[in-house]
């Protein structure tokens, strides 16, 4: 059943990656910024129902104004799931543009890439993250700057966070663990020497896959400037840990969840 229930969903897929292709190269360059915000937004949601995974919304994300998400980062699928609550601009590691078809696609719908070391890369990226928050829209950043396994959270980088500072952007933490069959697990988690390949193989050919989101209590813009980047990477770190540890007893709505597992499970 796993070989019947990959090879569907990886044709389901490679048809996505070439839907993606084509709006990315011929439809984006005439959208609007609304037109491509709603596109995001829809093919996100669609690879989430190809792919298997019910997305759980805790909490309540920003909308309606400029935001920074700052994330604990566990796959790449992640963009994609933050995309499919609102579409958000990403700053990811130059890394990530490299990989086959997804990288472009990430490229295509706004992600921004830094390569890690390099201040004169820093200046540039924090210049496209200020066009992005005086446009009202909403940046996504990895503080950790790699993926882990999902169960801790690494150490953030504080140097992002100073863009939204400078500009009195509110900043939301966001939590993501992802779990199968209702339990904790790190079997999606895109780490070590894994390939992208054999990531998607393992996702693609499991059931009752879910990701919790939970968008935690906003960080105003004021208390975030007294703090300064430092002290506000640590805070966002410390509430994304306090729900991304194991050992945390988060409750999930039961009902919610039941509504989710049926829609995953697309056999």
């Amino acid at each position: 059943m796993n070989t019947f229930r990959f090879a569907w969903r990886a044709v389901a897929l490679m048809l996505w990656i070439l839907a993606g292709l084509l709006l990315v190269g011929l439809a984006f360059p005439i959208l609007r910024p609304g037109g491509r915000r709603a596109m995001v937004l829809g093919m996100s949601r669609l690879l989430m129902r190809i792919c298997g995974v019910a997305v759980l919304q805790h909490g309540r994300a920003v909308q309606d104004r400029a935001v920074l998400y700052a994330s604990n980062h566990v796959s790449w699928l992640d963009i994609f799931v933050l995309n499919s609550v609102r579409p958000t601009s990403f700053i990811a590691k130059s890394e990530i543009r490299r990989w086959p078809v997804v990288g472009w696609l990430v490229a295509g719908a706004g992600t921004v890439f830094i390569e890690r070391g390099q201040r004169r890369a820093l200046h540039t990226v924090s210049q496209q993250m200020e066009r992005c928050f005086e446009r009202g829209d909403a940046v996504g950043l990895f503080p950790e700057g790699t993926t882990s396994t999902g169960l801790d959270v690494k150490t953030f980088y504080a140097s992002l966070f100073e863009a939204a500072i400078n500009l009195e952007v509110d900043i939301q933490p966001v939590a993501l663990l992802f779990e199968q069959a209702g339990r904790r697990t790190e079997r999606f988690a895109f780490v070590g020497e894994q390939s992208l390949v054999g990531n998607i193989w393992v996702l693609l050919s499991s059931r009752r896959v879910q990701v919790h989101c939970h968008f935690l209590d906003v960080m105003p813009a004021q208390s975030c400037m007294q703090w300064g980047r430092s002290a506000t990477a640590q805070q966002a770190r410390e509430r994304i840990r306090a729900v991304v540890r194991p050992d945390w007893p988060y409750e999930v709505d039961t009902t919610d969840e039941s509504e989710a597992r049926a829609s995953a499970e697309v056999d």
